[in-house]
């Protein structure tokens, strides 16, 4: 949404409704701070769902002008002209709901089960309601999504397709080779080891547990696998344990590229994933990876071309014979490499901004369009 907003404020007088702003130009947009609670993630989205419509309605009221345009990133209002989908909860919920039965985790994890359970359970309410209404115009960020839409809506609609976009000035190879021995030292990863690489939180859907298990069934030492990420560790700790030294939990941090720039292979094994931007981002830096057919990413990567992809998420046999393919020829990891920064490139935020202005300008019907966003 950053990156969008940085681009569109060009051609658009935009009013951003948001509880806080990072990382974000807002020289030429208005930023309205809708307030938020402390407690669980449930409780503040519902807070929000209620207060940002009246935020809004504020807003309205002392300009004395309507809006033209009303976006949405996902379910966050009821009111939205323009939502651009970045998970289907309702196709997200159903793959990942074994994982959270009560019965198959330790009873400490249980309150964050529930937790979760209730708000998917809430997503799926509100997107059966809303992304079934007419007039109005759904977007997806791959193709998969905007199948899944097309079927939650029973077909009434084709959904446009935006697909995530890097920054290629930032996810660059050079930088990744220039940052890449301070990396690895900082972390502690051996100049001899291969360093997987996972980025992303709620690790039961990033696919941890198969990597756990690839790694497992490997048994190279020289493996070491670095998890940028947060998340409960209690379910993974008999795991964690038999690669005791060779686990390292990376703090979150706005250069990710510095990560990046550490590993020798990026694994995303998905059970599900609209998109899952690591990848993209990954490639631009010069980074192979291995990618979920779960994920929306696949749809932009040629299998043995730019990436691997793992077609069942959870075959843990699978995920070892590729990893040991790139591990043992470093020939086909430069060529996945080389190719993967060509792909990456075609996706970038500024194309991605022009497809959303091609949208908006369909819908608002006049220029300049004042939206909120």
């Amino acid at each position: 949404m950053a990156e969008q907003i940085e681009r569109l404020k060009r051609d658009y007088e935009i009013h951003l409704f948001s509880s806080r702003v990072e990382d974000t130009d807002l020289a030429g947009v208005e930023w309205h701070r809708v307030p938020e609670i402390p407690g669980p993630h449930l409780f503040k989205y519902l807070f929000w769902f209620a207060a940002n419509p009246v935020w809004r309605w504020r807003e309205r009221r002392r300009s004395g002008r309507p809006f033209d345009l009303i976006f949405s990133p996902g379910i966050n209002c009821f009111d939205a002209d323009v939502f651009l989908v970045h998970v289907l909860f309702d196709e997200f919920f159903r793959s990942v709901r074994p994982k959270l039965k009560l019965a198959h985790s330790p009873f400490r994890s249980w309150p964050r089960l529930i937790h979760r359970q209730l708000y998917y359970r809430l997503i799926v309410a509100l997107e059966h309601r809303i992304y079934r209404g007419n007039g109005l115009v759904l977007a997806a960020i791959s193709r998969k999504t905007a199948r899944d839409i097309e079927r939650l809506r029973g077909g009434k609609d084709s959904v446009a397709v935006v697909y995530y976009g890097i920054d290629a000035r930032r996810f660059d190879p050079a930088i990744r080779n220039a940052l890449r021995p301070a990396a690895r030292q900082e972390l502690g990863v051996p100049p001899e080891a291969f360093a997987i690489l996972l980025v992303g939180n709620d690790w039961k859907n990033k696919g941890l547990d198969c990597v756990l298990r690839a790694i497992g069934i490997l048994k190279r030492p020289e493996i070491r696998l670095l998890i940028c990420g947060v998340d409960d560790r209690a379910p993974y700790e008999g795991q964690f344990a038999s690669l005791a030294g060779r686990v390292h939990f990376l703090p979150l941090r706005n250069d990710v590229v510095f990560y990046y720039s550490a590993a020798d292979l990026l694994v995303a094994p998905s059970l599900e994933d609209a998109f899952s931007l690591p990848p993209l981002e990954a490639m631009g830096s010069g980074l192979p990876v291995i990618v979920s057919r779960k994920a929306g990413v696949s749809e932009i990567i040629t299998q043995g071309e730019d990436g691997l992809i793992l077609e069942d998420p959870t075959e843990a046999e699978e995920l070892a014979r590729m990893t040991l393919v790139l591990l043992n020829d470093e020939s086909l990891r430069e060529n996945l490499a080389k190719r993967g920064v060509l792909t990456a490139r075609r996706f970038t935020w500024d194309a991605n901004a022009e497809q959303m202005k091609q949208i908006f300008d369909r819908m608002a019907r006049r220029e300049p369009a004042r939206i909120g966003a």
